[in-house]
Order: C-alpha cells, then structure tokens, then sequence
C-alpha cells in the first residue's frame, strides 16, 4: 500500500505588530514660546494646575480658567485653546471641530490640556552645523540672538549647499521625539492617572478614558497609515467590552508596556537613520520618491533640479516638496498623498499646493511664491526669505522670517515669533475653482479674517536647543506691517481645475473697503491709459518703438518685482 504524504508547507510569517510612533503634530504645531507655560518641574506644578482645573468637577475648561489657573493674560490663555485645538488627534472632540467664535464655549478636556502643557518642556532637535559655513557667514543680517548659528539655515545657504544634510531628518526628528516621551511618560502617566487605596497603600490606576488621551501624543501603525485605534494596541483594553467599563489598570502596568514599545520603535529609527547615513551621500528617505516638475521649466533650469534636488513623497501621511529651484510646481488632491504637507528648501520658484489639508509647513525657501490651498489646522512658516505665501487657513504661525509677504484669509490671529524683518500681511487675494469646496471640506470659514490683528510673542523661542543671552526671552518680536493697498494686486492662478475663471476673490474672503478702492482706482488709470493708447495717433514707425518701450519697461517690472516667477508655468500654454 502506497503511503500517502501531505505536502510540507512552511508557516506563514506572523505579522509584525504595530510600532509606536510620536504624533508629530504637536510638537510641530503646537508650541508657544509663553515662559509662563514651561515649567522647570512639570509633573509636580501641573498635579496642582490640574487639581485647579477639576476643582468644579467639570472635565472641560475656557479660557477664564486657563488664566486663572496658569496666571497668564486672556490672550494667552485664548491662544492656548486654539493651538490645541489644532494639533487634537480626532475631528470627534468639540474642541478640534469648533468654530472659531466656539472655542471658548466648548474648551478643552483637562487631560488633554495637561498633555499639551506639559510638553510645552520639550526642546526641537538641534540642527546639525554646516561644513561650509565659511561661505555663509554673511547671509543673515547681524541683529538676532540666534546669528552664528541660526545662519545655518539661511535660505541663500540652502540653495547654495543643495542639500538638506544639516537639518534634522523625518527619522531624526521622530527618534527625538521618542526619546523626550521615553523619558518623561511616567511623569504624563501620573498626571492621568486615578489614586486608589490598596493594602492600606495608595497606588495609581489608569481607566481606559484616561489612557486614551494619550493618543493625544502617541499612536500605533506602519508608516503611510493612519493608525489603529490606542485602546486596541494596548492588550490590557483589547477586545473590551462595550457595554461593561473595562477594568482600570495599574499605571506601572502601563508603564512598563509603553516603555518596550518605544524601545522597539527607537531600535528600528536607529536603524532606518544608520542604514540612511551609511548610503549614498545624497539618498533620501526610502519613502520618499522624485516629484514631476511642472513640465514648463523656466530658463536657466539647472539639470541638478532634474536630477535630485526637486523631489516629494509620503512619510507617515505627509507630502514633501523639496529643492526646487527656478521652476514650477502645481500640486493638485489627487497628487497629494496624506493630510500634510512640508515645502522645504526651494527657491525663485512659484509652488502651487491647490489641494484640502489639515496641516502644511514651508521652511528654508526664498524668493519663492508658495499658494497653499485649504488648510484645516495650521500653517507654519519658518526661515524664509522674500517668500509670498497665499493661504486660506484656519492659522498661521511665522517664525524666523525676513522681508516676506503674507496674503491671509486666516480664521484666528496670526501668529508671529521669533526673530523676524520687514514682515508684510495683507488680505486674501487669489482664487481657484475648487477653492470654496476644499475649504468647506476642512472648516476655513470664508466670512472671518483675521489677517490684520498678528499676534507677537517673544523674539527667542525657549523649545529650540540653542543657548541665548540672559533676559533676551524677554524681549519683543518684530511686528508684521500691513501691505500698502496701491501696492494690492490679484494673484492669477491658470485654470487647471476647470471651473469658473473669472471669480475672484471678494467671493470667499470679502476685500476691506480700503483695498476695494484701490483696486478700483487701479483698474480705472489701467483703463484710461489703455484707451489713451488707442486714441493717441501716430506714425507706425513711431508705434513701433512706443511698443518697444513698453515691452522693455514690463520686462523690467516682472524682473524687478518677482512676477517673472508666474510666468514659468505658462509658457507652455
């Protein structure tokens, strides 16, 4: 009889479970430089704040109560619940989904207000120093507390190194992030934590309410996804049930879970930045893939922008667009992957972002015109240099900028800190066919602007790892001017969405009367004088050489003024 065997089959791999990961959002979007808000003992001073704050027994607090409690000035305390209102995990907490005039009816839940003060304390990674600062070294004007060191990140160094070699990676900055909350979640635990008595012995436990707050800092999932609910990684909460309130845990339970967690998650970092740095000299991030420039480049397009310096990819649910350089690049939704995006490192160039996002930062570019579409949450905008950024966003922070140009339809105060020079804002002034829908989809509210009311903090900002004189924290930022309106033009954007052209924008954020009329005035001398130039009679020969002046004297203009930048996207059409 024939003996029949099975065949051999091998095990399927067991999946790798999920890795913890910080929420970069906080930490990017999230700090002020308030000195009021950074304590030298947070866990201690903040039990006492918290214990302030639940005195009433109420779990949601204003922006009275903040001051109160914190001693800090109304504005503060409003500015407070506003940033966390931007960096909350979840559109399903009140405070993350309410209107601007709402945000102080609804407040903030305590435990999550706690969180966010208490990494007021954390320091941004130190940038790395540059080989040739040499040849740098007279970029930045000589007048700010960080010069000598902050000129490493001048925009005109940017583009002259070519490379991003010196700023700190997605991995470093991840790596970083893991390291402050390995160090300092004992501390976040406690402060979320119940006390019970036990054996005659007081001992803390976390309820599953309280630990989820914690996604408020971390989150678990494979880069590129958005993560799996936080009850459901933790195998104490798993599987629980609904309709019975699991059983609090012990908080040293909890602790010695997270910490293997973000271990294993500093491990793999290690690995992805030691695997990076020992390859090629200029490879970027695995994830990260080359970008498709505008196909009409303008002239003198270096071929280096070709060939690597101009790329954009995903990491972790975010869009690069980085290192381009005398070009265009228009972004429509359908090429954005994830809800943010970072333009980084790009030069006399014109960016068009036209695309719904909760989040977007723009760092290190100069004499770029950078047009964010919708932004839901928050704009960052840091060391830049004669930039026009346009942006419909619910708000903006600028940091460490000089000679730029912000045209705003913003739902709260900008946001000014650091050390900044000659700053402009103005009003909105550009439209395109999808805007109103990108905006409804992420809550700007065309009918509140808020350009013209900048908010200014400090001129050091404490969260950045570089030492300053003593008593400069204290000293006033630069203020930003209002744009002259003769000077106010429309920003055109080509119709690349199809739709209605010729809507402008006093259909989404109303134009202040004062701009108003000087458009019209504007548009009234252009059109007397393009009627005088129809009626004025003379020899063709003559025609000719007032057509030549006047091409010659546009040219100049467009050079002069920035708005050759414009031009690179059309000449195709």
């Amino acid at each position: 009889m024939t003996e029949v065997t099975e065949p051999v089959t091998s095990p399927s791999p067991t999946p790798s479970p999920p890795l913890l990961r910080p929420r970069r959002e906080p930490f990017e979007h999230g700090l002020l430089p308030i000195p009021k808000l950074i304590f030298a003992d947070g866990a201690a001073t903040l039990s006492s704040v918290k214990q302030k704050l639940i005195s009433s027994d109420r779990r949601r607090v204003g922006s009275s109560e903040i001051s109160e409690s914190l001693g800090i000035s109304s504005d503060d305390a409003r500015l407070v619940l506003e940033s966390l209102s931007a960096v909350l995990p979840s559109d399903s907490d009140p405070l993350a989904s309410a209107r601007t005039e709402d945000v102080d009816a609804v407040g903030a839940h305590v435990d999550d207000l706690i969180l966010f003060l208490y990494i007021q304390s954390y320091k941004r990674l130190l940038p790395r120093s540059h080989k040739d600062s040499a040849a740098v070294a007279d970029v930045w004007p000589s007048t700010s507390a960080f010069d000598g060191y902050l000129s490493a990140l001048s925009p005109l160094q940017l583009v002259r190194s070519n490379s991003r070699r010196f700023m700190p990676s997605q991995a470093d900055e991840e790596a970083h992030q893991l390291s402050y909350l390995q160090k300092h979640i004992a501390n976040m635990l406690a402060l979320l934590a119940d006390p019970i008595e036990s054996n005659d012995e007081e001992s803390l436990v976390l309820t599953l309410e309280r630990f989820e707050h914690l996604g408020f800092l971390i989150q678990f999932g494979e880069r590129g996804s958005e993560g799996i609910p936080l009850s459901q990684a933790a195998p104490f909460f798993a599987n629980s049930d609904p309709d019975m309130p699991a059983a609090p845990v012990p908080a040293g339970e909890v602790h010695e879970w997270l910490l293997q967690n973000i271990a294993a998650s500093l491990e793999q970092t290690a690995e992805k930045v030691a695997a990076k740095e020992n390859g090629p000299q200029n490879a970027s991030d695995s994830d990260v893939t080359m970008v498709d420039v505008y196909p009409n480049q303008g002239k003198g397009q270096s071929s280096q922008s070709l060939s690597g310096a101009s790329i954009q990819g995903n990491s972790r649910n975010q869009t690069f667009v980085e290192g381009i350089s005398r070009a265009s690049v228009v972004k429509k939704a359908s090429d954005i992957k994830g809800s943010s995006v970072k333009v980084v490192n790009c030069h006399d160039s014109v960016v068009y972002i036209l695309a719904p996002l909760r989040y977007a930062t723009i760092y290190g570019c100069s004499d770029a015109t950078i047009v964010l579409g919708a932004i839901g949450k928050a704009v960052r905008v840091e060391h830049c240099e004669r930039v026009q950024v346009i942006t419909a966003a619910k708000r903006i922070c600028i940091a460490n900028c000089r000679e730029c140009v912000f045209f705003l339809g913003v739902n709260q105060r900008p946001l000014i800190l650091g050390d900044n020079h000659k700053l402009k804002v103005a009003p909105y002034n550009t439209f395109y066919s999808q805007l109103e829908e990108h905006m409804t989809k992420v809550g700007v509210d065309g009918a509140v602007n808020r350009w013209d009311e900048p908010f200014v903090l400090g001129m050091v900002d404490p969260h950045d790892s570089l030492s300053h004189p003593a008593g400069v924290s204290e000293v006033q930022a630069e203020s930003a001017t209002y744009l002259d309106p003769d000077q106010f033009t429309s920003f055109l954007i080509p119709d690349w969405l199809g739709g209605t052209p010729n809507k402008r924008n006093p259909d989404v954020f109303k134009l202040p009367e004062n701009y108003m009329e000087s458009q019209k005035k504007n548009k009234t001398i252009f059109d007397n004088v393009q009627q005088a130039l129809r009626d004025v009679q003379l020899e063709d020969n003559r025609k000719r050489e007032l057509a030549s002046a006047l091409h010659a004297h546009f040219k100049d203009w467009l050079y002069a003024s920035g708005n050759i930048r414009q031009l690179y996207c059309l000449q195709g059409d």
